[in-house]
């Protein structure tokens, strides 16, 4: 079995789970730490959140742009890292969209982000949106940008050793640790 950990922090915005990846992460590594950004700033305001972003994170981090192959990036970098936050899963879903990407070819895409977090040689962290608590969108491409990133959220949560949830700023593990229905409905027999 390997130390090598690898984490999903989900959460709503500003729930906190950036910092607290970024935490995780500095206690993982004190250099030679990989911010993996997907974020494409397209307007001022982004800008201004990826300014923050790289403030908050000081000059112990290395930081690499890669908006939609990040598989190639962490195989890339795991070599001279110590750690890789890649922030974040939700942004990557909505480039890959961006790009015509159809359901498969976004699955696809997890299954080549599974497969370099696997083979890592250092610790990777990911952080991820979970959007799905809202109301249903009332367009299309926003439904299937929801429906997208639950679906990528599940598919990592599966591939990864832990996944903590944040929610008003503290964070929550619930992997390991999840429970099967058999054990809150007994044997899982119908009343």
């Amino acid at each position: 079995m390997t130390d090598i950990k690898r984490i999903l922090v989900l959460g709503g915005c500003r729930s906190g789970k950036s910092r607290f990846a970024k935490q995780a992460a500095d206690h993982m590594a004190r250099d030679k730490k990989i911010y993996l950004a997907t974020c494409v700033p397209t307007d001022r305001e982004m800008k201004k959140r990826v300014e923050h972003h790289q403030d908050d994170r000081g000059p112990d981090w290395a930081t690499i742009e890669e908006p939609i192959r990040i598989h190639e990036t962490i195989d890339r970098a795991c070599a001279q890292a110590k750690v890789i936050l890649v922030d974040c899963l939700t942004l990557w879903v909505s480039n890959l969209l961006f790009r015509e990407t159809d359901e498969a070819g976004i699955m696809a895409a997890v299954d080549l982000l599974v497969g370099a977090v696997n083979r890592s040689t250092c610790p990777v962290i990911l952080v991820s949106n979970e959007v799905g608590y809202g109301i249903v969108p009332e367009n299309s491409l926003a439904r299937q940008f929801r429906d997208m990133a639950g679906l990528v959220n599940q598919r990592v949560a599966r591939a990864v050793d832990e996944v903590v949830v944040s929610m008003a700023g503290i964070p929550v593990q619930i992997k390991p640790g999840q429970i099967q229905p058999g054990q809150i409905f007994g044997n899982g027999e119908p009343q």
